[in-house]
């Protein structure tokens, strides 16, 4: 609706991490590091934690993209609220485990499908990996055995299957009540928000990427955005793509700090009175 007026390609604060559209923070390019060295190293897992809103579920597609058909298969568990069954048998489908008939769904059936998975990958030298985000509701539904079950199954070295356990912080109190598990993670990432710099180099890639070629945000337009988001990429796309809509609708040229401080009045912070 705006992209025209800005005169831009594309609307700039989509919710994609794919390239162009990643902007290799500090923060995140490191993380993607030790996160390759656990799966390149052949580790049996890792933890990926942080607030919401700060990118985790985007590094696991970015790390996926980058180790390409090295790390397959690669499985991405979004709902892990499910029984032990269910879990285990959701999570061989979605590694291609091969297939039992007739299929009962057993526990006792998907731990050998997997294990037969397990065994393909070992003989083909590659390496299967399973991203299990939200992690932090496995503590309400005691599936975290369920994990420490599947880490098991892939005791070797190197590991055959690696577990990428993501969730918010308070994923960490409840590792910290199964030190079973908690020991068998080679890397700890912690994501933390933009600092003020990030986040005005972030709005600026952002921009760029999607075809600016003048100012849009002043200096201290953008020093509000990280003010009002406190640096999470996830507010800053919400805010900035308000402000970008709004601006537009009152043709202004270019986006000052009362601009954005008025859009995150009027659309962002409303509650009911």
């Amino acid at each position: 609706m705006y992209e025209s007026y800005w005169q831009l390609a594309a609307k700039p604060f989509e919710p994609s991490g794919e390239a162009p559209w990643y902007y290799p923070s500090e923060v995140h390019q490191a993380a993607l590091l030790k996160l390759r060295y656990v799966l390149e190293s052949g580790r049996a897992a890792a933890l990926i934690t942080g607030g919401t809103g700060l990118g985790k579920s985007m590094l696991v597609g970015a790390l996926k993209k980058q180790l390409g058909d090295r790390c397959t298969p690669f499985a991405h568990l979004v709902l892990p609220q499910m029984s032990t069954r269910e879990m285990l048998a959701y999570v061989a489908n979605e590694l291609s485990a091969p297939p039992v008939e007739p299929a009962t769904f057993s526990i006792e059936e998907s731990l050998r499908r997997i294990q037969c998975l397990i065994a393909e990958v070992t003989r083909t030298g590659k390496q299967a990996v399973l991203a299990i985000d939200e992690a932090h509701l496995l503590a309400d539904s005691f599936s975290l055995e369920t994990v420490r079950l599947l880490l098991n199954l892939s005791d070797g070295r190197p590991a055959a299957l690696t577990l990428l356990i993501v969730g918010q912080t308070s994923l960490l109190t409840a590792l910290d009540r199964q030190p079973g598990l908690e020991e068998r993670l080679s890397v700890k990432v912690l994501l933390r928000p933009f600092t003020v710099e990030e986040t005005t180099s972030y709005v600026m890639h952002r921009l760029a990427v999607a075809g600016a070629r003048h100012e849009i945000f002043t200096t201290e337009g953008l020093a509000r955005v990280h003010e009002l988001t406190g640096g999470n990429p996830r507010r800053i796309n919400r805010l900035c793509d308000l402000v970008l809509l709004i601006a537009f609708a009152e043709e202004r040229q270019r986006i000052g700090p009362e601009h954005v401080e008025q859009v995150s009045n009027e659309l962002v912070t409303v509650a009911p009175e």
